[in-house]
């Protein structure tokens, strides 16, 4: 029985070890493959569009309601959408770090944030869209940069407040021991600031995608002035089936998208959120780890490894060295530094230009203003209150149900990996496409476009609280969350000490954004198009969503400037304190 068992033993073993050997050779080799593809299909990618882009131009393309051309319409406005992100991405980044660390300008800065998110889409858009086609009349590609643009300009501001924030809240320890390495800041910028804003920065990425695809039915499908623009995209096919009041294209629009949200959250921000947990500011490991087979496979690729290995890792070695060399030389010949004058004189030219250009463009407007009559200016003025209560109304609601339902999401891996995406259709959905189900149930209920502009404000604004929310409660060390487990903390005492002054800075954020959104999220909410009906409430989104159509540029130019008083007025009295007290008061400091 011995030798039968060990003989036995040995005829078991030696095909799993043999099947192990060759699972252990290939499958590095399978990883390559699948990066290989994914490279091949990205280069397809960019020649297919390029070939689109330098066609010969065609504003207004019949758009087909056969599913067929879906993926067409599909690869349109996810190029569109990335590239916005990409540009979004750069300049939040940019923009948040020249505000949070220039002291001279960072005040006006801000204050240029605060009005440019409260700009309406639909208010950039005659000069952006006459700016590129300007700029290249022939081609295609100057459409697309306009419609590109002006997604961007609905995803770009709480990207670029989210940066600022985090930088503002960098523990004061992290940055004594940057200065105490001699972090040159390059190296502090890729060692400590970009990492520390990581999470955030994740989070309203999610949500500024999702602002994207909110937009989308607009800049892919206007009306501006006597000219009409289509594009081919998804926002324009689920415009054109709403006009045709076509449910069943409707139906297929909204489920491609979803499809398109399910796919991005898999193959990029599952791996983007396992990616950045690696940065969360604690002492203690958490148990609790975001996986994703995506990050394993571009983390076990050989290729990449060696690309990494031998190119990346070398390459920053030697600018790291260049740095260091070129601030020593700096240090020894620092008396050159005293020379600045030609320095000066460029700044002085540079701002003279701007000034110049301000005062000419201040000069146009007050021209424009001049056609305005009394009847216009009360009836913007009433629009702004009526707007104005429907959007604190909308942030109340969303504040009610997304700071809870956000912390549990933070605090638990699991349910994260099912309400995230979960959380993202829903946010990515454009809600427009809903709205004639929407809008016809209440008023069967009795109620009207002055109800269902709350709950389309609603629908487009509450995940900039959530996603801030979740990426707050993420970011709450687990070393804090173990010391109140382990001191048996209740419920409300948690919530007192650890949960809401964790999430306060990230939560001011979320709401700021959301409070700007809602104001830009009203020129769809107040005024909409059912088949050959137009519907429209009293508001200022409605004002100027009818003003653009309309070509009536006095209008649109007046009633943007109000709305962006109305939001810079309430940021000065409300948010910038409360961003104060979350920079004093809850930043996390040893």
């Amino acid at each position: 029985m011995k030798n039968w068992y060990g003989s036995e033993r040995f005829t078991l073993k030696r095909p799993t070890l043999a099947r192990s050997l060759v699972l252990r050779r290939t499958w590095p080799f399978l990883l390559d493959l699948a990066v290989a593809a994914m490279g091949l299909a990205a280069f397809y990618g960019v020649l297919l569009i390029a070939h689109y882009w330098f066609s010969r131009q065609e504003p207004a393309v019949e758009i087909s309601l056969s599913p067929q051309s879906l993926p067409l319409y599909a690869f349109y406005s996810v190029v569109r959408i990335g590239l916005a992100y990409l540009f979004s991405l750069v300049f939040a980044i940019g923009y948040g770090y020249v505000a949070a660390y220039n002291k001279r300008f960072e005040a006006l800065m801000i204050a240029a944030l605060d009005i440019l998110q409260s700009i309406p889409v639909l208010s950039f858009l005659p000069g952006v869209m006459l700016a590129m086609v300007a700029l290249l009349p022939t081609r295609q590609l100057g459409i697309e940069l306009g419609a590109i643009v002006l997604i961007f300009t609905g995803q770009v501001w709480n990207m670029a407040f989210s940066f600022y924030s985090s930088l503002k809240s960098i523990p004061r320890e992290l940055r004594e021991a940057s200065a105490i390495y001699q972090f040159s800041p390059w190296q502090r910028f890729w060692q400590l600031e970009l990492p520390y804003g990581a999470i955030g920065l994740v989070w309203n990425s999610m949500v500024s995608v999702a602002g994207g695809w909110y937009f989308l039915m607009v800049c892919e499908m206007f009306v501006l002035g006597s000219r009409d623009f289509r594009l081919p995209g998804l926002g324009s096919y689920l415009q054109t089936a709403a006009n045709a009041g076509n449910v069943s294209a409707m139906t297929y629009g909204i489920l491609t998208i979803i499809a398109i949200i399910v796919a991005t959250d898999q193959l990029v921000w599952r791996p983007v959120i396992a990616w950045s947990d690696k940065f969360k500011f604690e002492q203690v490991e958490s148990l609790d780890r975001v996986d994703s087979p995506i990050l394993h496979l571009f983390q076990h690729s050989s290729a990449l490894q060696s690309l990494r290995r031998n190119t990346i890792v070398p390459l920053s070695e030697r600018v790291y060295q260049n740095i260091a060399q070129h601030r020593e030389q700096q240090r020894i010949h620092i008396s050159v530094e005293k020379h600045a004058t030609p320095t000066v004189w460029v700044k002085i030219a540079i701002l003279l230009a701007v000034v110049v250009m301000v005062l000419f463009s201040a000069g146009h407007a007050l021209m424009l203003l001049q056609e305005i009559d009394n009847h216009e200016i009360l009836l913007i003025l009433k629009g702004a209150l009526a707007t104005f209560l429907r959007v604190n109304a909308s942030l109340l609601i969303a504040t009610a149900w997304t700071v809870p339902v956000g912390v549990a999401i933070g605090f638990n891996p699991k349910l994260a990996r099912i309400a995230q995406p979960l959380a993202q259709i829903a946010a990515s959905v454009p809600a427009t496409a809903l709205f004639p189900v929407l809008l016809i149930a209440l008023v069967q209920m009795g109620g009207g476009l002055g109800v269902g502009s709350i709950a389309l404000m609603l629908l487009g604004t509450q995940w900039y609280i959530l996603f801030n929310v979740i990426a707050g409660a993420m970011a709450i060390p687990s070393d804090l969350r173990e010391v109140a487990e382990l001191f048996h903390f209740t419920t409300l005492q948690k919530w007192k000490t650890v949960i809401l002054p964790g999430i306060f800075p990230f939560l001011v954020t979320g709401l700021v954004t959301a409070s700007g959104g809602a104001w830009n999220a009203s020129i769809i909410a107040e005024y909409f198009r059912l088949k050959d009906h137009t519907m429209q409430t009293l508001g200022l989104g409605a004002q100027i969503s009818a003003a653009s159509d309309h070509g009536q540029f006095h209008v649109l130019l007046l009633a943007t400037i109000v709305m962006a008083l109305m939001v810079v007025t309430i940021n000065r009295l409300v948010w910038r304190p409360l961003y104060r007290l979350a920079e004093a008061r809850y930043k996390l400091e040893g």
